[in-house]
């Protein structure tokens, strides 16, 4: 890391103007949360391999931010020359670089990986003391990265209507009608899953995500998609000629972005899309009607150089259209996320029946069912052992055994003991810990299917729990059931509803980090906005809304002792309530993710008789549920895992 940092001052300090800091987002040019290989620059220079984060490199320092979820990786994974600063608790890094940078100070950024929403923010923070926000005009990290990962050609696919739903005609004649609506005669489209969506393709440029590196820039009258010519098939060539998209160099999306500034795109379009005149009450038609001028762009996700290119007097500046349009998932979307859930709780279920057998057999635990101390002279004779990887590593497999399965959809968090307090732990195979039959084991996992995608968390123990640990886990499953169970009006936010998860723990004065929900695609990003169940003030800028899906996942996390998480996804429904108040409508949730809660780390005299119903209530249709997909051993233990929980 020493030589990283020592190399990137010497570049900083060559640059014209010469850097007083260089600041690495952990984003690609597409805003992504995850990202390639070869787009890991905060990685490469930080040792920090969380999904979340940002380095800043001065002349004589270097600072990492990153949020609660990953404060204990962090601190694990940082060098001495590193320091950590806790978002939400340390200064944010605009507040910091105003106040202690120099006068006039300039900072380096590549301005392809950072939002000009973000870019505004810092340069007004900057204003006070004459500071700038500097575009370098090359990324100073890939500079220096000798063996940066090379960049892949890998296919685009098609995702067929039997699993979208929707075509691409039907997406895009909405998409131009709200364009319409709002003024503007083209719209600037950047992050990774939007170009999916809207145009029914799929791809493998980025690990656990199925898309391909690709900007997509739609006018009125034409339709443009921005990829790696060397991705693209006669097929693919032929399929979006049908659909009236041109394809284009990747690179070139920088200049035509300049054109449809100027209201010269369509002009430079080889397909005529020019739909037929509509009248509009004036004889003029709806493409040429009076005050259609405006470029519409999601600040929060394009990229300063973008953005950089357009004529600000002619920008609509609002969230995507397609946000909230790919959000609100089709009938065939739903019916594809219930069936994709059906066969992953199955692999769930599989494996811990397998996993059960093994602790019992190779380590002498009293198992999943059972409490009862470890036969420990079983333990100290196994010739093999399994650690947190190789049993993630057969979680996988029973997924990949079922149909449709097209790898996971992030990297498993398979964690024993301390490591389960680690909110995002990613076990190595070199480092990760031994299965322990008597600490709690967390497994966070999920996979991509092609009608679906999944995300799911259980906690277990294979000893004997303790009164504490299991007065934990109650404290999440209620919380884990008070959100599931919860009936609101139309309007109502996740930041509102975030509150009825935590409101058990806060009962004994226990909290946890994170978010309790966030969206979930369809074949697409395992973490889907606009939006969330948080604590965080942007849960409050979208409604929770019906057909949408979320997660439903709070926890608890003991430093350096265990962690606890629950989750099932979940699908936004109308309510059929008694009353009305409000002519607004209600709203409720539907749980399609199936896998039991393990009883023995409930304590049942916490529980008051509605939780037990539900619980009861859900494991019945569990066991139902998942019977038909599981072998006769697999569907008896399941029956006794799901057995009903009464009150002694």
């Amino acid at each position: 890391m020493a030589e990283i940092l020592s190399s990137l001052r010497s570049l900083m300090a060559a640059h014209s103007p010469p850097l007083d800091a260089l600041v690495v987002p952990s984003e690609d040019y597409h805003q992504s949360e995850y990202v390639s290989a070869r787009d890991t620059r905060r990685e490469f220079v930080s040792g920090f391999t969380g999904s979340a984060g940002l380095a800043l490199i001065t002349k004589d320092e270097a600072r990492l931010w990153t949020d609660g979820r990953y404060f204990l990786q962090a601190e694990q994974q940082l060098s001495n020359e590193w320091t950590l600063m806790r978002m939400a608790e340390d200064p944010a890094v605009d507040v910091w670089m105003a106040e202690n940078l120099p006068e006039e100070a300039a900072v380096g950024v590549n301005p392809w990986c950072i939002s000009a929403d973000t870019a505004h923010r810092w340069e007004s923070a900057f204003a006070k003391k004459q500071q700038k926000l500097v575009q370098t005009a090359t990324d100073l990290v890939d500079e220096i990265w000798k063996n940066r990962p090379a960049d892949e050609a890998n296919p685009v696919v098609v995702q067929p209507l039997e699993f979208t739903g929707c075509s691409v005609a039907e997406k895009l004649h909405d998409l131009r009608g709200k364009l319409k609506a709002s003024k503007a005669r083209g719209i600037i489209i950047t992050t990774l899953d939007q170009v999916a969506w809207l145009y029914n393709i799929r791809g493998s440029d980025v690990p656990y995500c199925p898309v391909v590196h690709a900007f997509a820039l739609v006018t009125l009258n034409s339709a443009f998609l921005y990829v790696d010519r060397r991705k693209v098939s006669s097929e693919i060539n032929s399929y979006m000629e049908e659909n009236a998209i041109e394809v284009r160099d990747y690179t070139a999306v920088s200049s035509d972005v300049a054109l449809l500034a100027s209201d010269q795109l369509d002009s430079t379009s080889t397909i005529n899309r020019k739909p037929k005149a509509e009248t509009v009450g004036n004889g003029t038609t709806q493409a040429e009607g009076a005050g259609v001028d405006l470029v519409w762009v999601d600040s929060s996700s394009c990229s300063y150089a973008l953005y950089s290119k357009l004529n600000l007097e002619k920008v609509f500046q609002q969230q995507s259209p397609l946000a909230l349009a790919k959000a609100l998932k089709n009938p065939v979307e739903l019916g594809g996320l219930r069936k994709a859930h059906i066969r992953d709780g199955a692999a769930v279920v599989q494996y811990l029946v397998w996993l059960d057998k093994q602790m019992q057999d190779m380590y002498g635990a009293s198992g999943y069912f059972l409490e009862g101390e470890t036969d420990k002279k079983k333990k100290d004779l196994r010739t093999t052992k399994l650690t947190e990887v190789t049993v993630s590593d057969k979680l996988e497999s029973f997924r990949a055994s079922k149909e449709h399965f097209r790898g996971l959809s992030f990297p498993t968090i398979s964690s024993v003991g301390p490591n389960a307090a680690i909110i995002h732990y990613g076990p190595q195979p070199e480092t990760c810990a031994e299965v322990d039959p008597d600490r709690i084991y967390l497994f966070d996992s999920g996979a991509q299917y092609l009608d679906g995608t999944t995300d799911i968390t259980r906690t277990v123990h294979f000893g004997i729990p303790s009164t504490h640990e299991k007065a934990c886990y109650t404290a999440v499953l209620k919380g884990h059931i008070a959100l599931g169970n919860a009936r609101f009006p139309n309007g109502t936010n996740g930041h509102t509803l975030d509150i009825l998860a935590r409101i058990p723990l806060w009962k004994s004065g226990l909290d946890y980090r994170h978010g309790t929900g966030h969206g979930i695609g369809s074949f697409l990003f395992v973490h889907e906005g606009p939006h969330l169940i948080s604590f965080r003030p942007s849960a409050r800028n979208v409604p929770i809304q019906a057909s949408m899906t979320v997660t439903d996942e709070p926890g608890y996390y003991e430093d350096g002792n265990f962690g606890i998480r629950l989750e099932n996804v979940l699908v936004v429904n109308e309510a059929d309530t008694k009353f009305n108040f409000g002519d607004k409508g209600y709203l409720e949730f539907e749980h399609i993710t199936w896998a039991p809660y393990q009883r023995k780390l409930i304590d049942v005299s916490l529980l008051v008789p509605e939780e037990i119903e539900w619980l009861n209530t859900y494991h019945s249709r569990c066991s139902e549920i998942l019977a038909p997909y599981l072998n006769e051993n697999e569907r008896s233990w399941l029956s006794t895992a799901t057995e009903p929980v009464t009150v002694a």
